[in-house]
This record gives C-alpha cells, structure tokens and sequence, in this order.
C-alpha cells in the first residue's frame, strides 16, 4: 500500500493537551502506512523539541488564524496530500476551508476535544461548527460524552463519529520519570516530610482553582501538606491572592509549565483535577500512568471515563469543595499497602490508553476514510 501523506495542523505546539495528543499521535503513526507532516502558524512551542525528525515541519509566515487559510491550502495542493488532520474547533474551521480552497482530493479528518457549550451564545457557535464538521470526511470524539455533545449541540449523525481516546506514550514518560530530576530550587518543597498534593492545568476559570484551593485548606487542616500547581494563565496574580487571604500561601507553590511534568505527579502523593469541563482530561491519564493516586470533579465529560465511573480514582461534585477536601483527606490518610494498590490498579487503567492501542486505532479510523 502506498503510504498516505497525512499533514497535522494547529496553531502551534506549545503548552496544552491538543498539542500533546497530536505529538503522540504523529510520532507513533506506523511509517509503513503513513507520511506525517507537521504545520503551524508562525510561533514557537515547547513541544517542538519532541517531534520526530522524520516528520516533516513548516511554519507558515502567518501569526494570525484566519491569515493562514489560504497558504496552508496552497501547501495542500503543492504536497499533494491525502489525509488533513486538526483538533480544536478554531483550528478545525481553518483545516476545513483550507482544503476547500485547495480543490483537491484530500480527506479531512477534525478532532472535538472539549465539552462545550451551553449558553446560547456558545450552543449557536457549535451549531455553525456543525454545518462545517458535516463536510469533513470524519469527525473523532476523545470520549462518549463529547461524542454526544456533538450530537446534541452540533447536530452531528451519531453514525457520522468514531471514538478515540487520547494515546498516552507511556515508555517516553517512563523514561522521563527515571531520567529527570526536580529542579534544585523545587526539591525543597517535596523534602519537608509533608504530604505533596499536585496539579496542571492553564490558570483558567475552566480548571477552577479556586476550588482546589479552598479544598486544599481544609484538608491542610487535617493533614500538613504541600501543593504545587503546575501552569501558566490570567488567573494567576488573583490566585496567589486567594491563597494568602486562605492563610496557606507558604504552602502553595505556583511553578508554571514545567517541561517534564511527570517527574512532579510521579514525586507527589496526589493528584487533583477540579475542572468544570474536560473532553477526556489527558492530565489524569498521565497521573496515573506515573503512579499518582487521582481526585477529580465529576464534570462533564471525560474524567469518569477515564476513571471508569470512580473505579480508578474519586470523582466529586463540581464545585464542592467539602466533598472534595473529603476525597483529598482519604487518600492522604491511607495505610500504604493501600495507596500500593490504587497505585498498581492506576497503571493498569493507563496501560488501557498506551500510545500503540490507541494509535492503531486511529491509524484504522482514517484509513476507513478511503473506503467511504
């Protein structure tokens, strides 16, 4: 079979679980199948670093979204490609109507990655994103519950969209927990003898650190700890601001993106998500793939897929902070043969995620696409 050129867009490869996915999921598409090529606006993302050589990399000249149609369909015609592939609806839009203007034969294939919706304003984009996502050749959902967000707010047939989970390159994280070390000013906080409660995540109102902090207080009470808080965002300043008037600013430590993560969730002894929406929520997938015990709110629509409806971790109300410092407290508390086993059962949930199942998966999603 010849092997398809399969071209990946977004905005750039910088901080953020869609550039993550789209890492893993072009460095371990099988070569014998498929010619990965990479393209992106014209910024500069730490996940470049990460991406193989053998696949091909442009930078468009633009900056902005909209300017960036036209030339990614001139590069569209020019590298005769087969397969156009993007995540995120902005992103998506852009894929879609580059390939338009290209007049070629290319299949489109766009990726939903988040539940949204829900104001007016927000179910009439979703609508308009709709009509456009019906003339893509195949649309992906990362979990069951975006896939029926798509069928409810963006008017997609049921039958027109394929699950697939996000992959998780589980020997690549592997090798990062046992070659990586924590930077020397950070070690501190993980050698007191207190319990480390961990997060990541944009500072974002979606991610609702406010709740965690007020969780993260009450549980201090019960149990001394410390909490690091991996990312970047607006929300910073008035986080640091929430967490002085909670009274544990010295135990709270914001240390922004962090380009091995896994090194801090593997050293931790917890990790919480407070999101009030995720389309699958890769974070946890990756707690648990490095031996962190998990805490989520139960928002729609991932984090109880990826926990198998609390099998794999506590799920909480959003919102609730009792309920939450409550999960927290628990597993803080546990007997260690006890936190052993959520361990072990956490890596068997991961295990279900790894990069080569889920990777053969959408390699057989997109091939399906020339057999329509």
């Amino acid at each position: 079979m010849k092997r398809k050129k399969i071209l990946f867009f977004i905005y750039t490869m910088g901080k953020g679980g869609a550039a993550r996915t789209l890492l893993n999921i072009m460095n371990n598409l099988d070569r014998n199948k498929f010619e990965p090529m990479l393209v992106t606006l014209n910024h500069d993302g730490e996940y470049e670093q990460y991406v193989k050589e053998d696949v091909k990399f442009i930078k468009l000249e633009q900056k902005r979204l909209r300017n960036g149609i036209r030339p990614l369909a001139k590069l569209i015609k020019q590298e005769r490609i087969d397969i156009i592939f993007s995540t995120i609806p902005n992103y998506n839009m852009v894929a879609i109507l580059a390939k338009m203007l290209s007049f070629s034969e290319a299949k489109v294939v766009v990726r939903e990655a988040d539940h949204v919706g829900g104001s007016f304003l927000g179910n009439l984009k979703c609508f308009i994103y709709g009509r456009f996502y019906n003339r893509t050749d195949q649309v992906i959902s990362l979990s069951e519950g975006v896939k029926q967000n798509l069928v409810t707010k963006y008017k997609i047939k049921p039958n027109d969209i394929e699950v697939v989970y996000n992959p998780l390159d589980i020997v690549n994280m592997t090798n990062e927990i046992e070659s990586g070390t924590l930077p020397n000013h950070l070690k501190p906080i993980f050698n007191k003898g207190e319990k480390v409660v961990v997060t990541a995540g944009r500072l974002v109102k979606q991610k609702d650190h406010h709740t965690l902090l007020k969780a993260f207080a009450k549980t201090n009470d019960q149990v001394k700890s410390q909490l690091v808080i991996l990312g970047e965002g607006p929300l910073e300043e008035e986080l640091v601001s929430l967490a002085e008037s909670l009274g544990i600013q010295d135990r709270v430590h914001f240390i922004g993106f962090q380009d091995n993560p896994y090194i801090f969730f593997n050293q931790s002894d917890l990790f919480v998500l407070t999101s009030i929406h995720e389309g699958f929520s890769h974070v946890i997938a990756e707690a648990l793939a490095s031996g962190t015990p998990v805490v989520s709110t139960n928002c729609k629509s991932g984090p109880s897929e990826v926990l198998d409806e609390g099998r794999y971790g506590d799920l909480c109300e959003v919102g609730d902070e009792h309920a939450i410092s409550d999960a927290m407290t628990n597993v803080l508390t546990l007997a260690p043969e006890q936190i052993q086993e959520r361990i072990e059962l956490g890596k068997e949930r991961a295990d279900f995620f790894n990069a080569p199942k889920i990777v053969s998966r959408y390699e057989d999603v997109i091939l399906n696409t020339f057999n329509d």
